[in-house]
């Protein structure tokens, strides 16, 4: 990681911690909008988190997919409701536009107006709060210039969904591959995620006692953890690595790292912490339904398979 990007990672985590700990996210996620208002204020103005994949010429940082992805891994560590992900996805598609339309994005980098991109029309994120829909279908994109969003049921409360349907829309121009770029930037959210769930199950361990001894200092559990570091590290590398170079393959690939590894992580964390784990007031329920919710997110590990499956069959 850049020395640019680690201020970056340092700069979202010191926000996140001091405006976002697990009280102020259930109150965010309870929220008429479903996330802290001030918090993504916060963000566009401090670290211009929504402005980071907009060229510099039509008013934005000019970073790079990496960029947003570090943003979002931070966010994802701590479950931290946010727009982020709908209006950064937003944005590329309107940049995929012959003519971007500049004002439009002016307002999604300042954080005025949010964005969601329609891969999934009964599953859209940010869809019932957006002012700005873009929808990918069939090798295209068009903006849906009218719209009706109706909130859905979700089994992750830190992140709403909404079904879309489209009024009146307008042709955009070619889909540059938009379904992979979001594969990789959710990715990035999950591994974040991950880390904290297990740095969450490490400390508890180390506290409870059992036996007249930690928990953690039980060989099988030391085991257990050492398995889900590795397995929560090498999806971090994957994820890092499509980050640098996005192609469909490395978004498939980075998408079934992180969906296994937080899955995974989230699962032995409720075991190992036992009953409080599936108490309200305790937050790794919410980690296992983020790690489940979005795993359901975008497409399935199964078809995801089938790609990486269909791509090694067509070299071989």
């Amino acid at each position: 990681m850049s020395e640019e990007r680690e201020l970056l990672r340092e700069t979202v985590a010191a926000l996140v911690a001091k405006h976002a700990g697990p009280a102020a996210v259930r109150a965010a996620m309870e929220s008429e909008k479903g996330y802290d208002e001030s918090l993504w204020q916060l963000l566009c103005e401090q670290v211009g988190a929504a402005a980071l994949v907009i060229p510099e010429e039509l008013g934005g940082a000019g970073g790079e997919l990496a960029d947003a992805a570090t943003v979002l891994q931070e966010l994802g560590r701590a479950l931290v409701p946010s727009p982020l992900l709908g209006s950064t996805l937003a944005e590329l598609a309107l940049l995929a536009a012959p003519e971007p339309d500049g004002e439009t994005l002016e307002a999604l980098a300042m954080g005025s107006s949010i964005g969601a991109l329609v891969l999934d029309a009964d599953y859209v994120v940010n869809g019932d709060i957006a002012d700005v829909v873009v929808a990918a279908a069939d090798g295209e994109l068009s903006r849906w210039t009218r719209f009706t969003a109706e909130p859905v049921t979700t089994m992750d409360p830190t992140r709403r969904l909404a079904c879309v349907a489209a009024e009146e829309s307008v042709a955009l121009g070619p889909d540059p591959g938009l379904a992979d770029t979001a594969a990789i930037l959710l990715a990035a959210e999950q591994i974040g995620a991950a880390e904290r769930c297990l740095d969450l199950t490490v400390e508890y361990a180390k506290s409870r006692v059992q036996f007249g001894r930690p928990i953690g200092s039980f060989q099988a559990l030391k085991h257990r953890m050492a398995d889900l570091y590795v397995a929560v590290s090498a999806a971090r590398a994957v994820v890092a690595d499509a980050c640098v170079d996005p192609t469909p393959t490395g978004a498939a690939t980075a998408r079934l790292a992180a969906t296994e590894a937080l899955c995974t992580v989230a699962g032995e964390a409720i075991q190992l912490h036992g009953g409080i784990a599936i108490t309200w007031e305790h937050d790794m329920h919410l980690y296992f339904k983020r790690a489940h919710g979005s795993a359901h997110l975008l497409a399935s590990s199964r078809e995801l398979l089938r790609q990486l499956e269909s791509e090694v069959l067509e070299t071989s």
